[in-house]
């Protein structure tokens, strides 16, 4: 190999790295937190199997980071909300409302549970709201219950 090939491919290989336009994601910066967050549908039971059941509600868009959780507490006993589960959901700040949906597994076929839900902050952070105590019945063995959308 002569020396200009080896200088002419130097040079291109460095006129490559400094004149490249690096492709980056433009991901915004978080939105401010709502002052004031509220549920202004549901909550509600959108489907049940007979052992796995998601409910959803719709709150006002809660700003803040984009990454956020779906939060429900529940259990058989309406003073015993032992029981959590929660789903990651990405908001979407151009949006007034923000739906939720959270899915339990493992319930018992037939069965009726009591739950509350909130929603929080990837970073732990409540997002201040918080329903009443609701209840459904999960569907019997081998049946399917859709129950969405919900008669408000």
């Amino acid at each position: 190999m002569t020396i200009s090939l080896v200088i002419g491919a130097a040079i291109t290989v460095i006129g490559g790295l400094l004149f490249c336009t690096p492709v980056v994601a433009q991901n915004p910066p978080p939105a401010p937190r709502a002052q004031h967050v509220e549920i202004i549908k549901g909550p509600a039971l959108e489907i049940s199997h007979d052992d796995v059941a998601i409910v959803r509600w719709t709150t006002t868009n809660p700003g803040g980071d984009d990454d956020h959780y779906s939060v429900i507490h529940y259990g058989t006993d309406p003073n015993d909300l032992s029981q959590t589960a929660k789903n990651h959901i990405r908001l979407n700040q151009n949006h007034p409302e923000t739906v939720f949906r959270v899915r339990m597994d493992g319930l018992k076929p037939a069965t009726t549970y009591y739950y509350k839900v909130t929603s929080m902050g990837y970073d732990g952070h409540s997002d201040g709201v918080e329903s009443s105590v609701r209840q459904f019945t999960t569907a019997a063995p081998g049946q399917v219950t859709s129950a969405f959308p919900p008669a408000e």
